[in-house]
């Protein structure tokens, strides 16, 4: 296992947790994907680990190297080495639908906010950021692993597949202002945000209906972030 040990590249059929939390999510979560736990040898806790490992039969070793190899952040002393996997979202449960997200920290801040607010479906067109990258798994804080998401080529294969839901598009110009009063919240429904940079293009005008969110004049857009997270409080609320 150490001689594979390597940075992640997006061809690998596998990827990395880095960071004590994070790594104690995958093996709770999702012990039967780990391949191996590595643990530095500056942890001052290990027992924790060598625990959970043994009641799951996951290898692990004590090292320090591995972590030179890999490793992005200088105070990180667990390290999960785990399969990627299937995933498919539910066709009775409500969407976010991110359009070319293209920002692996968004991405994984977007799945962390998904999951603290009850929602667990979340389908991505293509192209986009890798889902599985490192820098996704760990802005995710380990919610990837409580997230179903199923990837698209374009919105219309979306659309084809979920006839029944109630599609919202959040634009700079939306046709109706965002207002948890107003909105119907048909379940099941979507809704769709594009990138960091262009957003929804004129096409998402005739898909669904069209939201804004409101906002002062002085900023051009809101972080998608912060867009996905204010949208989703407002249709759980």
């Amino acid at each position: 296992m150490k001689n594979i040990i390597k940075p992640y590249k997006k061809e690998f059929d596998f990827s990395y947790t880095s960071g004590v939390a994070i790594t104690i999510e995958l093996i709770k979560t999702k012990p039967d994907i780990v391949e191996h736990i590595f643990i530095h040898t500056d942890f001052n806790q290990p027992e924790q680990i060598i625990k959970l490992c043994d009641q799951n039969e996951i290898t692990y070793t004590i090292s320090e190297n591995v972590f030179k190899r890999v490793n992005q952040k200088e105070n990180t002393y667990l390290l999960g080495v785990f399969r990627k996997y299937p995933s498919t979202i539910s066709s009775e449960k409500s969407h976010v639908v991110l359009v070319n997200p293209a920002d692996m920290g968004n991405l994984g801040t977007i799945i962390r906010t998904l999951v603290g607010f009850g929602v667990h479906d979340l389908a991505i067109i293509t192209p986009a950021a890798d889902i599985w990258n490192p820098k996704t798994v760990r802005a995710s804080m380990g919610s990837l692993f409580h997230m179903r998401f199923t990837h698209y080529e374009n919105i219309y294969e979306y659309l084809r597949s979920f006839s029944e839901h109630k599609v919202y598009t959040f634009m700079l110009d939306g046709e109706l202002e965002m207002n948890s009063k107003i909105m119907s919240k048909q379940q099941p429904y979507s809704l769709v945000f594009g990138n960091e940079a262009t957003g929804l293009d004129e096409k998402f005008r005739f898909i669904g209906t069209s939201l804004k969110i409101p906002q002062s004049i002085l900023v051009d857009s809101l972080n998608l972030s912060i867009a996905v997270a204010l949208g989703v409080y407002c249709f759980n609320s």
